[in-house]
């Protein structure tokens, strides 16, 4: 429980301090388009976030299971993958990174798909 609120605490901490960075710190020295990149990463980072936190708090009142922590797990997977890629690719322009990128949205999926399990089953 503790483990998910501090992963997702960090991460709402790094959107907002990102999300800083590319409206004052990028705005001008990269591209319109890709500073738009950069909004998505953020936007994405904050929500799955929230979700992590969700996670944490659901792990302290539900029965242990597995599926809340795999739920967890792939939301950071796809932080770093999904959000982490398209930083790189606006900070690079190597655009060969956009293929990682739905393998951080394949993960966000699976992370929602096994949280509405878990509602299904212990709620």
């Amino acid at each position: 429980m503790k483990l998910f609120i501090i992963i997702g605490a960090i991460n709402a901490f790094l959107a907002v301090a990102l999300g800083a960075f590319g409206a004052h710190g990028l705005e001008g020295k990269v591209e319109p388009k890709y500073l738009e990149i950069w909004k998505t990463g953020v936007t994405y980072q904050m929500f799955h976030a929230t979700g992590l936190l969700i996670i944490g708090i659901l792990l302290g009142k539900l029965p242990a299971t597995s599926l809340l922590s795999w739920s967890g797990w792939l939301m950071l997977i796809g932080i770093i993958l999904f959000s982490g890629s398209l930083y790189v690719l606006t900070l690079t322009k190597i655009s060969v990174l956009g293929a990682i990128t739905p393998l951080g949205g394949v993960s966000f999926l699976a992370a929602w798909v096994l949280l509405i399990i878990v509602a299904v089953k212990y709620l």
